[in-house]
């Protein structure tokens, strides 16, 4: 089990450092597994009980050596894993260069960055489209690359942390709705979608309690979380962007375009106003708070564990 001082060591790392591109990070490793058994796996899939059947063993599979990878071996490799499970700084980077880019007027820049973080089309946004993809994609993160991973590390450590990053990295890459993936990708997306529902819920309260410490408006992050956060098609994203979306009183979902293709997602708070650069700076501020309340949160809930005769 990891410690609350090498949780504490991890996360500052990540807070210094973040994802440095030459890190030889494991969500690579699970994505190229992931990659590899579709290849393998996929030709033998004929007909959709097949294509569970073989969804499920890849996920189960790359999720083994997520734990495996896990297992206590030296302090260092503990402290070394947790740091590659969390991705505060790197959000926040990525995030604040769009808003920056946004607070000069770089429509084009501003474009080109958001598309870094968001997997919808950019090139037409204007600048109201692009600070509410910001903003969503800050609620959402929050959760997948802080609150959860610190949520793992502190109930089930390295290990735990590990195979939450390997079932969310295969959601991500064959957990969708398109036929291709419907059936093949359904076990990986209902395992991230279990792994993620406290989290998630943890998150919007986060978004709450850090909207009530920065002034914002926590009672609407409150009223417009348990109204509106399950009418998001995922029982998670809606959480911690409804939460969101009441803290900034700003109007969040709609028709978003993939591949030239346009989805509409629910409206979360639609008396709500439309999105801005203030608004979206405000939600950097909100995730950073979140952020170290969870940190918190994790070394306590760790430190208690530890005391446990």
């Amino acid at each position: 089990m990891i410690t609350g001082t090498q949780l504490s060591l991890a996360y500052s790392l990540d807070i210094l450092l973040g994802d440095p591109e030459l890190f030889p990070h494991p969500v690579k490793l699970f994505g190229y597994l992931t990659q590899a058994g579709e290849a393998v796996l996929m030709p033998f899939a004929k007909e959709y009980k097949r294509e569970l059947v073989a969804g499920a063993a890849l996920t189960m599979s790359v999720a083994s050596v997520g734990w495996s990878l896990g297992r206590p071996r030296s302090g260092f490799w503990q402290v070394m894993l947790a740091w590659s499970a969390l991705a505060t700084r790197s959000l926040l980077k990525e995030a604040g260069a769009v808003i920056a880019a946004l607070e000069r007027n770089d429509i084009p820049l501003a474009r080109q960055r958001v598309s870094r973080i968001v997997g919808r089309d950019t090139a037409h946004l204007d600048e109201t489209e692009i600070a509410r993809a910001v903003i969503e994609t800050l609620a959402e993160s929050t959760c997948d690359g802080i609150v959860a991973p610190l949520f793992w590390l502190a109930v089930g450590g390295v290990p735990a942390a590990m195979a939450y990053k390997a079932v969310n990295t295969m959601d991500s890459m064959i957990g969708h709705t398109e036929p291709h993936y419907l059936y093949f990708g359904r076990v990986a997306a209902r395992t991230d979608d279990f792994a993620n529902f406290v989290p998630a819920r943890l998150t919007a309260i986060g978004i709450s309690i850090s909207a009530y410490l920065l002034g914002l408006d926590s009672k609407g992050s409150w009223r417009i979380w348990l109204r509106d956060g399950n009418n998001h098609a995922s029982p998670n994203a809606g959480q911690g962007e409804a939460a969101m979306a009441g803290a900034l009183n700003v109007r969040l979902g709609g028709v978003n375009v993939y591949d030239g293709l346009p989805r509409t997602a629910p409206t979360l708070n639609p008396e709500g106003v439309r999105a801005s650069v203030g608004s979206a700076r405000s939600a950097l501020s909100v995730v950073g708070t979140v952020s170290a309340m969870a940190l918190g949160v994790a070394v306590l809930v760790i430190g208690m564990s530890h005391r446990r005769p």
